[in-house]
């Protein structure tokens, strides 16, 4: 009798470990397939900003009429709505697993390392989670002071340009950058966005599988020239405006 139970003892504890084992395959499985699918929506999110912030910049020309055609054939063709629920989706899931990612690096390490390596001590790494909040708040304002007001509440005027009717988005864009608070607003957030952006473009090469020691420095180095492009490109406009003669 004593060897049954010591044998069932030692195939309790082995069952224990094949468990734990396949559990921890699986999760590792489903983080990586988050982490695939976080990444590829972010990645598709940056080339979003890149198309967005060429369009805003029309805006700074001597005439606001090249945006205001630009602003409305982003609403108003076919092809660019249903891109706008791709791109409201990709939002969302980046968001989403973003969340349940972090969640499990949290119950993965309940105690912070002894020592830590650069992924984890570096602030891009360590704050993506609080950029990423800020950066949701921020896009809500955003949308609720323009996109929000120009599609369902009608409160943006039109303006007429070469016989036809468009909104008046140009107006409202000067008009908000004239203020110092929505100026100083915009700035923060595009800086916390840059921050954000800084880590975010690497680390989505990264979980694509674009790892490698070739790869990464010339990775590392576009990561930099995206977070600053956008960052410089989004903030000159609020400046451009509030300090210029428009």
């Amino acid at each position: 009798m004593l060897v049954v139970k010591k044998t069932n003892s030692v195939l309790q504890i082995d069952l224990f470990q094949t468990n734990s084992l396949i559990m921890g395959n699986t999760i590792t499985q489903s983080s990586l397939t988050k982490k695939f699918v976080m990444a590829f929506a972010g990645l598709f999110l940056i080339t979003f900003l890149f198309v967005h912030m060429g369009i805003n910049l029309l805006v700074l020309l001597p005439s606001t009429d090249s945006f205001n055609i630009a602003a409305h054939f982003m609403g108003t063709n076919v092809l660019i709505k249903i891109f706008e629920i791709v791109l409201f989706g990709g939002f969302i899931i980046h968001m989403i697993y973003g969340v349940m990612l972090q969640i499990q690096n949290w119950m993965a390490r309940p105690k912070r390392y002894k020592v830590e390596g650069w992924s984890h001590t570096s602030p891009f790494s360590k704050f993506m989670i609080h950029t990423a909040v800020i950066i949701g708040i921020f896009l809500v304002i955003h949308l609720m002071d323009f996109y929000i007001k120009a599609k369902f509440l009608g409160e943006i005027d039109d303006v007429m340009i070469n016989g036809v009717s468009y909104h008046d988005m140009g107006a409202k864009v000067i008009g908000e950058f004239k203020l110092p608070g929505v100026v100083v607003l915009y700035i923060i957030s595009f800086l916390i966005l840059g921050f954000h952006l800084h880590h975010g473009f690497q680390s989505g090469f990264q979980s694509l599988g674009l790892d490698h020691s070739k790869y990464t420095p010339i990775i590392k180095y576009l990561s930099l020239a995206v977070s600053v492009i956008l960052t410089v490109g989004f903030t000159i406009i609020p400046l451009v405006i509030y300090f210029g003669n428009y």
